[in-house]
């Protein structure tokens, strides 16, 4: 644990460990954004090129559950770290799973490394993204003030890198072809690991090197047991898949939707089942049950900027003198500059400032805004032609607006509601949120095309402005079941 000695090391007034840790996420997330600026490109390119056999649909569809694929890892990652391995080998174990990932895209073995690449990023983004912000919170003290402010600049380490990587990857892709974009994409993971791995021993001591919860010899039995009850059962479940005939890709993405939609739920259900929730917390979990299924709305919208929004700006947006991908850069770019006065607005507004509910209805709101203003021009001039960038900054600018109403708050009111017997899974589904929203992309994000555009934008945008309107009338209620929690 640090201290606030004045002796002690510091980065921006924080612990020293922050910059390696910044550094390491910066990295990471230069890797993994670059790559997801162009991949939904690179599967339209196999697919030109006939490596590929599947439609520009699917490839819409595989985009979306590999995001949500990603989050369900990470609880996964979370728990082997706590029990099992400690934070700190996590996060090298799931860089070394993401370089290798990133390599075998950068080589040119086309469709037959796509697949192997997208297992391997989802398995070392399952151990790498949870640990390494626990390894953020393990610098401070419960009582160091300066915790708040290290977590913004970590935040903007991950704003940093994933604003930069689309920029200097899609100028590469453009210039010089994927492979060696993607093999861009794995040097920015190389550089992460190694100033990890050096800056670790240098900067984080002890941090993370131990589980905090560690398996007991009477748990492993059981543990064991039911890994490998999972594991039959999946097995029967795809073998089933098989015999009847639904082996294609899209029937395992199918698949992969009803388990991210299936485990929420089944969390949901043990909280509220279950003998250690008292009354009181288990009205708050009643409570945080309509946030959540705003927060998976607003992620299934959110999330689409790398699938919807990447076709858009490919294909109806003016941009001969940029590389499409370069849109990827908008979402960073309007977090980093929407923070600090957002920072300023909570802290300052005090006196009737509105509830966490009342923000995630807004923030819904204007989710379904920035959809609805992509209908217009489609609506007016035509989906055949292409239309100024402006759309589409319009667009982002909206969305994010909504981002920062939801994913800080969210954040925090999950942390506040949870039942104290429950206080990890209750995280875990905050982040589930995100799957879920993902999952169900997977099965909407085929619908978008140049015939569809306007009524795809324009229902998606008025289901969420119109459920964030509901909860605005639900919000009184709401404050009611979280039973003394602002």
């Amino acid at each position: 644990m640090s201290t606030e000695k004045t002796s002690e090391k510091k980065f921006l007034g924080q612990p020293i460990g922050l910059s390696t840790l910044f550094m390491t996420e910066m990295w990471e997330r230069f890797s993994y954004y670059g790559m997801r600026a162009i991949l939904l490109y690179y599967m339209w390119h196999l697919i030109a090129v006939g490596d590929l056999d599947i439609t520009r649909s699917v490839a819409a569809s595989i985009m979306a559950i590999y995001a949500s694929m990603g989050y369900l890892a990470s609880s996964l990652g979370g728990y082997i770290a706590d029990r099992m391995i400690g934070s700190r080998k996590a996060v090298f174990i799931g860089g070394v799973f993401i370089l290798l990932g990133h390599v075998v895209l950068a080589l040119p073995l086309g469709s037959s490394a796509l697949f192997g690449s997208i297992i391997l990023i989802t398995i070392g983004t399952g151990f790498l993204k949870t640990n390494v912000s626990s390894l953020v919170g393990s610098l401070y003290s419960p009582e160091d003030r300066r915790r708040d402010a290290g977590f913004s600049i970590f935040v903007f380490g991950i704003n940093l890198g994933s604003f930069i990587a689309p920029l200097l990857v899609g100028w590469t892709q453009k210039n010089f072809g994927f492979h060696l974009a993607f093999g861009l994409a794995a040097i920015g993971m190389f550089f992460g690991l190694i100033q990890y791995y050096f800056g670790g021993k240098k900067n984080l001591k002890t941090n993370g090197i131990s589980p905090t919860d560690p398996l007991q010899p009477e748990e492993i039995r059981p543990l064991i047991v039911k890994v490998v009850l999972a594991l039959v059962a999946l097995g029967l479940v795809v073998t089933l898949m098989v015999l009847m005939g639904w082996n294609d890709i899209a029937d395992f993405i199918n698949l992969l939707t009803i388990v991210a939609v299936a485990i929420p739920v089944m969390y949901f259900v043990q909280m509220l089942t279950s003998r250690k929730v008292s009354k009181q917390e288990r009205s708050r979990v009643l409570a945080y049950l309509p946030l959540f299924f705003g927060a998976v709305l607003f992620w299934a919208l959110e999330e689409q900027g790398s699938v919807v929004l990447a076709t858009f700006a490919q294909t109806r947006v003016i941009h001969s003198w940029i590389p499409a991908a370069w849109f990827q850069s908008l979402n960073p770019f309007f977090i980093m500059l929407y923070t600090p006065f957002f920072a300023t607005l909570w802290s300052r507004w005090k006196k009737n400032a509105p509830s966490a509910p009342l923000k995630f209805a807004i923030g819904l709101i204007f989710a379904g805004a920035s959809f609805l203003l992509l209908s217009i021009p489609g609506a007016l001039w035509g989906t055949s032609g292409r239309v100024s960038p402006l759309w589409l900054l319009g667009s982002w600018a909206l969305i994010i607006i909504g981002e920062m109403l939801i994913s800080p708050v969210g954040l925090s009111v999950t942390t506040k509601l949870a039942p104290r017997a429950y206080t990890v899974q209750m995280m875990s589904l905050w982040f589930l949120s995100s799957a879920v929203g993902s999952a169900l992309n997977a099965q909407f994000v085929g619908l978008y095309s140049p015939q569809t555009e306007v009524r795809y934008f324009f229902i998606f945008g008025l289901i969420a402005v119109i459920l964030g309107i509901i909860m605005m009338f639900l919000v009184r209620m709401i404050i009611r079941l979280m039973d003394g929690i602002k």
